[in-house]
């Protein structure tokens, strides 16, 4: 570890300043500071006054009743990153190379006065993803510019020409239970549901979100009313426009996802009640599944159509991929497939799915004012469905679809204001390790801000693939759906909309891509309506992002016989998480982070970004390590299961095209189901 010396010695020594950023002191300062900086000063080595001193520190407060989840942390991680470099100089001469000469920068405290160099040099070893984006950022725009092209060779032949019928629209919902200021918020709701769903807050959590919605809560901070408000204005502009017939209701599809299983049964009674308040939604069709709905479609439709036309068991566990609780990676799968179950038991009509997020409406006006089309004339094109090639002459299918978002701050200047801008300040403590920010703008910039026709892709014989997509404002044909069977992990839980391309990369044939669909924006309001939920959940994310690096590494490595030709494809930014050296690059960026917020004498935050970062870290690090790791397993079981329920899908629709009763009575059971979920949407009295 005594090569690391000097590289930690000026990690936590910003500037090149004589004094480390924290203070290791046992005696009068806080047990998570002690600890952390114990963690740092070991890294150092041997040389350091304090190494044998902050050993023992972290020693005895192992087992302690109140830190030896985080001492276990801080021990087991010099032993994953001595463990990690060791291997990394071993496989790869480059990097044994940027390694030395960094260590032998980083002790002169003169390379490291100017923030922007000294995080060059850093990145070159740790985060590579990020290297010459401060110094050439126009040529890094057009490099990657150049790597999205596809050359077209088919356009579809049948492209979407009625949205409001082929398109099945979803979203996520993302309930908990009441608090006490939402029990305050929002007079009015029945007090029996109130009751309930207090009582279901007693019970054990069982899952964690960035910002659910409290029962109860104010409407103004209601994601679901502002999300499905925005759809109904969208839809009623597009019939004024045309583009939906009179008396046709497009199709909204919700998963509720809820924190305490009592919820379960609450959740539907709640938006439907809440949903009425607002004054109903006259200009479309809204159905909510949660979790007991999608058991109950494996369990009576999917399971035994298995059992009566694969000649297999029923295979309910298999199957029960399909559904809505747990990480984000669950639900966010869902809203993808249940398009196929859709096209196939409810409405045949339909032909694609386009997810958005409930924090994000079509700005309709400002869409024809600036790109002369309406959102549902963007999805027309004949591009979404198209053959061709990418940079490198491989053939594509564009299945999918990505539009990009604006700030709701930002509208009034341009759509193609970016929503993720490139960094105006030197990097911290823990960005010269990992500086998300940096290839998130780039990517942000290249790709979703991307339009055709201006010294670039002309958007008809050639286009643009995205890689870096949003969890809303995209969308996939079934037939693509059906033919390439993505998915995103139930274990993913941060970015869950980057996992799932991962999940069709291999194969024969043309691969899965998205198009870039050049105005295709949607208005990004998180910040308006749910400021205060998003500020409360900075850390939790922060803690997210770091498990993010550890699963991304992971999962590329199973999924991928080449993780550098995979990486190759997804940087900048979705290949940024897919590290030579995740263990280290997560266990530094925690120790800086966590430095950073005692330095700025944020003790409290500190002492619980410790508490519970290193029992998440812990966790995944345990889940996503080794060769036959639980992570492999769970990949490749929940593979299993997708094609499982893709298969049974099929198997069922080749019996329906032959009238089989049994089949026929599958889907009426299907078709009851769903129209339990319907939520009325007329205002209630």
């Amino acid at each position: 570890m005594s090569e690391l010396g000097p590289i930690i010695q000026a990690l936590t020594r910003p500037g090149g300043r004589e004094e480390p950023a924290f203070a290791f002191d046992p005696v009068s300062g806080g047990a998570a500071q002690s600890l952390n900086a114990a963690f740092l000063i070991l890294l150092q080595g041997p040389s350091h006054p304090d190494h044998a001193r902050a050993g023992e520190y972290l020693e005895a407060a192992r087992g302690s009743p109140d830190w030896d989840e985080a001492a276990c942390f801080y021990l087991e991680g010099t032993a994953h990153i001595a463990e990690e470099i060791a291997e990394a100089r071993r496989d790869d001469p480059g990097f044994a190379h940027r390694l030395e000469s960094l260590t032998v920068w980083a002790a002169d405290p003169r390379n490291l006065t100017d923030g922007r160099k000294a995080a060059e040099a850093f990145w070159a070893v740790f985060f590579p993803e990020a290297l010459g984006i401060l110094s050439d950022r126009t040529g890094r725009l057009q490099a990657l510019r150049a790597r999205r092209r596809v050359s077209i060779d088919r356009p579809n032949p049948s492209p979407l020409a009625d949205p409001a019928r082929e398109l099945l629209f979803t979203a996520n919902a993302l309930l908990t239970a009441p608090s006490e200021a939402s029990d305050r918020g929002s007079p009015g709701i029945d007090e029996d549901l109130m009751r309930a769903a207090r009582a279901a807050g007693r019970e054990p959590q069982l899952f964690w979100y960035d910002h659910p919605i409290p029962l109860g809560g104010r409407p103004e901070n209601n994601e679901i009313l502002h999300g499905l408000g925005g759809l109904e204005e969208a839809f009623r502009f597009e019939r004024e426009r045309g583009r939906i017939d009179p008396g046709e209701r497009p199709v909204c599809l919700l998963s509720v996802s809820v924190t305490h299983a009592g919820l379960h049964h609450l959740a539907r009674r709640y938006i439907r009640e809440e949903i009425g308040r607002r004054g109903g939604l006259s200009s479309l069709d809204l159905f909510a599944f949660t979790e007991t709905d999608t058991r109950r479609i494996v369990a009576d439709v999917l399971a035994p159509a298995r059992a009566r036309y694969l000649s297999s068991p029923p295979a309910e566990k298999e199957l029960g991929v399909f559904g809505v609780d747990g990480e984000y990676g669950r639900h966010y799968s869902f809203l993808k497939a249940v398009a196929a179950f859709w096209s196939v038991l409810v409405d045949s009509r339909v032909r694609a799915t386009f997810k958005i997020d409930l924090d994000q409406v079509f700005p309709e006006q400002e869409l024809v004012a600036e790109t002369g089309r309406s959102a549902f004339e963007h999805f027309l094109t004949p591009l979404w469905g198209a053959l061709g090639r990418d940079a490198l002459g491989r053939p594509v299918e564009l299945g999918m679809i990505a539009g990009a978002l604006v700030n709701a701050c930002d509208i009034a200047g341009s759509l193609y204001t970016p929503d993720v801008p490139f960094p105006d300040r030197d990097p911290s403590y823990d960005e010269f390790v990992f500086c998300g920010a940096m290839p998130q703008a780039l990517s942000t910039e290249a790709e979703m801000m991307a339009r055709y026709g201006r010294g670039g892709p002309d958007g008809q014989e050639a286009c643009l693939e995205r890689v870096h997509v949003t969890g809303g404002t995209n969308g996939i044909l079934v037939d693509s759906l059906r033919r390439h069977r993505p998915f995103t992990p139930s274990f993913v839980g941060r970015a869950e909309d980057q996992a799932y391309i991962l999940s069709a990369l291999g194969g024969d044939g043309p691969r899965l891509a998205y198009l870039h669909q050049d105005g295709l924006v949607m208005r990004h309001d998180k910040d308006v309506f749910a400021g205060e939920a998003v500020a409360a959940a900075r850390l939790g994310k922060l803690i997210g992002d770091y498990v993010r690096i550890l699963y991304f590494s992971a999962y590329a490595r199973v999924v991928a016989k080449d993780v550098r030709e995979l990486k190759d494809r997804i940087d900048p930014f979705t290949g940024c998480f897919v590290s030579a050296i995740p263990a280290t690059v997560v266990h530094l960026r925690f120790a800086l982070k966590a430095a950073s917020l005692f330095a700025a004498g944020d003790d409290a935050d500190g002492d619980r970004f410790v508490r519970e970062g290193a029992s998440r870290i812990r966790k995944a690090l345990a889940f996503a390590c080794g060769e036959d790791s639980a992570l492999r397993r769970t990949y490749l079981a929940e593979r299993a299961g997708w094609d499982l329920f893709y298969a049974t899908l099929a198997a069922l629709e080749g019996a329906l095209s032959r009238e089989d009763p049994f089949a026929r009575g599958l889907r009426e059971r299907a078709r009851a189901i769903v129209e339990n979920c319907r939520i009325p949407t007329e205002r209630r009295d």
